[in-house]
Order: structure tokens, then sequence, then C-alpha cells
């Protein structure tokens, strides 16, 4: 895929957004979280994502990780990217004036509702964390898990409900077997 302006201006935006705005971080580790949007995005360009997928990939986790004064909004991004981009990133956004465990119930009964490019932008998410999740317990052991809101079985659970419901919810899925890889290698990690 072509660095198009609107690609360019998405990871302006979604630099804006984790870095500039409030330098968030990876968890447990000195790394600029917008690598994980970026990651994502690579992910779904390399699956073949058309251009609105990739950008909603990149522009993700922008509603729902911005911060009170500078608030991501569907419509703010339905403006700057159009109807289908706001569509995606709010479908796949969590609603994150609820519990932990109600925002993982929500976005679990989801997805069996997702189009096509909502399960893709999953997939490249849970891909994204899955592997970055693996590489950290194999440097840092059991200590990845002190930084979590919930302890690692949960969380662990939770991740592969998510990846089941993704693959059953599109088999066909162009990153379905890097889903599947992802999930064998949690299960035989942790």
């Amino acid at each position: 895929m072509v660095l198009t302006p609107r690609l360019r201006a998405a990871i302006r935006f979604s630099i804006q957004t984790h870095e500039r705005d409030q330098k968030q971080k990876r968890k447990n580790k000195d790394v600029a979280y917008i690598t994980h949007p970026l990651t994502v995005g690579l992910i779904l360009s390399g699956a073949g994502a058309d251009e609105d997928a990739v950008i909603a990939g990149i522009l993700h986790d922008t509603i729902e990780d911005s911060v009170a004064e500078k608030k991501v909004t569907r419509e703010m991004l339905h403006d700057m990217f159009g109807e289908k981009v706001a569509d995606l990133v709010a479908s796949v956004s969590e609603h994150t004036e609820q519990s932990w465990e109600e925002r993982k119930a929500d976005m679990l009964s989801r997805i069996a509702n997702y189009s096509h490019d909502s399960l893709l932008i999953k997939s490249g998410d849970l891909i994204s964390n899955g592997t970055e999740l693996m590489d950290d317990y194999r440097e840092f052991g059991e200590e990845i898990f002190k930084n979590f809101e919930r302890p690692k079985d949960v969380r662990n659970d939770h991740y592969l409900q998510m990846i089941r419901a993704v693959i059953a919810a599109w088999p066909e899925n162009p990153l379905a077997d890097d889903l599947k890889k992802t999930e064998e290698e949690i299960v035989n990690l942790f």
C-alpha cells in the first residue's frame, strides 16, 4: 500500500493522541504506545486490507485512549477520515466508562456482529498485543502481569476467548492462521 495523504494524516493524528497529548507508554516498559497502532496498521496492510481499514487500524485506540481534555470522538474521526473509518474505529472501541469485566464482556458479545473489516482490525489488534505480550513474558517473566488490571489467568482467558470468537465469526479471515498461531503460543507459553 502506498503512503497516501490520508494514511499520513492518520499516523499524525494517532501520534498526536497517544504521544503528544499524553506520552502514553506500553505496559511494563518505556516504549511509546504509538508502536502498537502502527504495528496494527502494518499487519492490516500486509493482509491486503483497504486504505480505510488500515487507517482505522492506526486509529483504533484513539477514541478509548484519548484524554478528557482532548477527547477523540466518532464525529471527529468522521469529519477527518470519513464515515467508514469512524464506524470501524467506533466498532472496535471499548466503552471505558464500564468496569473491566463489563468492557470485556461487551466487546466479546459484539464480535459476532462485526463486519469483515472490523474483524480484520480486531485481528490485527489481537496479534499485535498477543505477540508483544509473549515477547515481554520471555524477556521479563511474571513481572509483566503486575501492571494489568486483572490476574494473568483472567486476562489470558479473556484474550483466548476473543481470538476464538474472531475466528468463529470469520473463518476465512486472511489473518486466521496468525490468530491461531498466537492462540497456540499463548496456551503453550502460559
